[in-house]
């Protein structure tokens, strides 16, 4: 998937919907107003980001897609705040003022991270004149691959039917982010995005999830819909295509602490990997990792290329050391612990997952230097080793103690001898903790003076007796001679 990710950059998207400014203002709670029992926060910060459609654009600006955002503005002095901040993120806006009209603003006041008050300033576009803004829509779809819409109810796509139309026409592909109880207005979309609750107002409330799935599939079906995804809270994602193609994908969120602007996230990741040629399939996977990062963050929130890097690429991806490395260097720079171990891991037993889980118990994450072939080869023998590195390293990668696994080839000494020891991988690396099973002492161990040297710490952990690579060969042989 990563391979995917590398590609989002590569179609321009389309962006339309109800734009919003959020406004925050934050400081402490010292005490109660004598004037009614209420709150008084002095406000010691304020700042704004955009909201609503504007957040969907935000999104993919924060993935490196290019993006053009159209929507409708009051003719005011927070029209002109919110396109400061989309061009600040790389946004090109397209705005339509409509005299008479506001833009839309949601005022919130926090203290320690709680919202004590939202106040909003709107009063929707349902009553503009659409010409403009569908003749805007329509010149745009040429040098636009992909259309977004983003629903938020405030009149932005009064004639959402006629952009439908005008898209599928020009063979631009939609996604769509409803809204409402009519969604027969978004009749023709490629793919509509509606969460649990609003399909349980529009297809009704399933009683189990065979009457869920039967739902979807009539909804699907109704609108003329290529899929429909139903985002689930902490049941993850369902995917509904044709010919009873169904995917369900469980929540990745560790923490959830704000589901605000989460939907916007999932719009904005999949049509970007819609854009840059996935599947539905892979592209709702991955909006579902980006998902799982936005929930654990206060308010409308973003999640950059490199966070999904970090989640979306291979833990065991022998092709490419230098993306692995990347992300161990982000991990560090987050505050994670990185713990370090190595070897040929050739036939994967008890004794190995033992010591693995006991390792990874030393930090946050872990990280195995894995001999390659002819290292394992000059090492053990010319039958070794029995299976080959890209299945050493994926069998390592699916277990969970296991972050990232890396091959090498063996060091260079200081005299300049080819050496069979994971060094210069050590010093790429430079973790916080090394560790080694068996016998060793920490002065024989290969890296050791490195990492102490850089303020790290070595370990030694002991082996399961009688459990060894070797000897199940041994036995293996024994049973076969038999």
């Amino acid at each position: 998937m990563h391979l995917l990710l590398r590609n989002l950059a590569a179609k321009r998207l389309l962006v339309v919907g109800d734009a919003m400014l959020d406004r925050y203002m934050e400081g402490p709670v010292g005490r109660i107003s004598p004037e009614a029992p209420v709150p008084i926060v002095r406000v010691a910060d304020v700042f704004e980001r955009p909201g609503g459609a504007a957040n969907v654009a935000l999104n993919l600006a924060s993935l490196g897609v290019p993006v053009t955002f159209l929507a409708y503005v009051g003719v005011d002095a927070d029209a002109e705040a919110l396109a400061t901040r989309l061009a600040e993120a790389g946004v090109e806006t397209r705005f339509v003022p409509v005299k008479g009209a506001r833009t839309i603003v949601k005022l919130r006041v926090l203290s320690q991270r709680h919202q004590l008050l939202r106040l909003d300033f709107e009063d929707g576009f349902a009553d503009a004149d659409h010409a403009a803004l569908l003749a805007a829509f329509t010149a745009a779809l040429a040098d636009h691959d992909l259309v977004v819409l983003s629903d938020y109810g405030k009149g932005t796509l009064e004639a959402v039917a006629a952009m439908i139309a005008a898209a599928r026409a020009a063979s631009r592909p939609v996604v769509v982010d409803p809204k409402g109880s009519d969604f027969g207005r978004y009749r023709g979309a490629t793919a509509i995005t509606p969460n649990a609750s609003e399909f349980a107002v529009v297809a009704g409330r399933a009683v189990d999830e065979a009457d869920f799935a039967a739902r979807g599939f009539a909804l699907r079906e109704s609108l003329a819909l290529e899929y429909l995804l139903v985002t689930r809270g902490e049941k993850g994602m369902s995917l509904f295509g044709r010919d009873g193609f169904r995917l369900d994908i469980p929540t990745e969120a560790r923490e959830v602490y704000d589901v605000t602007g989460a939907g916007d996230t999932v719009i904005a990741t999949l049509s970007a990997a819609l854009a840059a040629g996935a599947n539905f399939a892979d592209a709702t996977r991955l909006a579902n990792l980006a998902a799982g990062i936005v929930v654990g963050r206060m308010g409308t929130a973003t999640v950059t290329l490199d966070e999904l890097f970090a989640l979306a690429a291979p833990r065991g991806d022998v092709e490419d050391p230098a993306l692995t490395l990347r992300q161990i260097r982000e991990a560090k720079a987050r505050g994670e612990r990185i713990v370090m171990t190595n070897g040929c891991f050739d036939i994967l037993h008890a004794g190995h997952v033992d010591y693995l889980t006991r390792a990874k118990a030393l930090g946050h994450r872990l990280v195995v230097a894995l001999n390659s072939d002819a290292s394992v080869r000059r090492l053990k023998g010319e039958t070794r080793p029995v299976n080959g590195l890209a299945d050493r390293a994926a069998v390592l990668a699916a277990l969970k103690a296991v972050d990232w696994v890396i091959p090498f080839d063996g060091s260079v000494d200081a005299e300049g001898h080819h050496t069979d020891t994971p060094l210069d991988v050590i010093t790429a690396v430079a973790p916080d903790v090394l560790v080694k099973g068996g016998d060793y002492t920490i002065e024989t161990i290969v890296g050791a003076r490195e990492v102490l040297a850089a303020g790290g710490e070595v370990r030694v952990l002991p082996f399961v007796e009688g459990r060894s690579t070797s000897a199940i060969i041994a036995r293996i042989s024994e049973r076969g001679d038999a």
